[in-house]
């Protein structure tokens, strides 16, 4: 375990160094989290004593920069990127969305100019059923959809009422097409191929002009 975490510790300093925060971040936690396993393993008391002065200044720093993206957050100054590349996986909705979904989102807009493909509604009347359905099964929970047509949109993005807004370069139809019915990826999208796209994460406060 000793040299991957090295590798993962080395491209978390990297990232550090070109002010890359939230990707570090990710990179440290993984880092401490080998580390501690190599710690675990370890008899030599010398180097146990040097796993944990790593540790500890690894683990102060990842705290520096949690604190940091918190403050970046809050102020409405942060910016997250996320490049999706072809073929990988783990990429649903949820996992994009839900750090920013929490109990002050009451409204979601969603601007998208070519909801048209087969699994997204082929064709306007296809389509308009399919909204149609969706809108009567939110209403069974309280949730109101409402849906608007336009002819000349075409940004794409997803703004929540708390202030975040999402921009995804191919807008909501990232995956690929699932092999079948019966395939992992089918209902779950963690599971289910992306194709190559580039997320960005704003606050609006941050992007407002003055």
């Amino acid at each position: 375990m000793e040299e991957p975490a090295a590798a993962v510790l080395k491209r978390a300093v990297e990232f550090d160094s070109a002010s890359r925060f939230q990707e570090s971040l990710v990179c440290y936690q993984e880092g401490i989290d080998l580390l501690l396993r190599v710690l675990k393993a370890t008899k030599d008391e010398t180097k146990k004593a040097h796993y944990r002065a790593k540790i500890s200044s690894y683990m102060s720093r990842a705290e520096d920069i949690k604190k940091y993206i918190e403050k970046e957050k809050e102020d409405g100054k942060y910016h997250k990127q996320i490049k999706i590349e072809e073929n990988t996986k783990g990429f649903s909705y949820e996992k994009l969305f839900q750090e920013y979904l929490n109990e002050t989102v009451t409204e979601v807009w969603v601007e998208d100019p070519y909801i048209r493909n087969i699994h997204q509604g082929n064709g306007k009347r296809q389509q308009m059923s399919g909204l149609q359905e969706i809108e009567q099964s939110l209403n069974n929970y309280g949730i109101t959809l409402d849906v608007s047509y336009s002819s000349s949109i075409h940004d794409r993005e997803i703004r929540f009422n708390n202030g975040w807004m999402i921009k995804i370069g191919r807008g909501l139809d990232y995956f690929k097409k699932p092999q079948g019915s019966f395939c992992l990826g089918y209902c779950d999208f963690d599971l289910r191929p992306c194709r190559e796209t580039t997320v960005d994460v704003f606050h609006m406060k941050h992007t407002k002009k003055t």
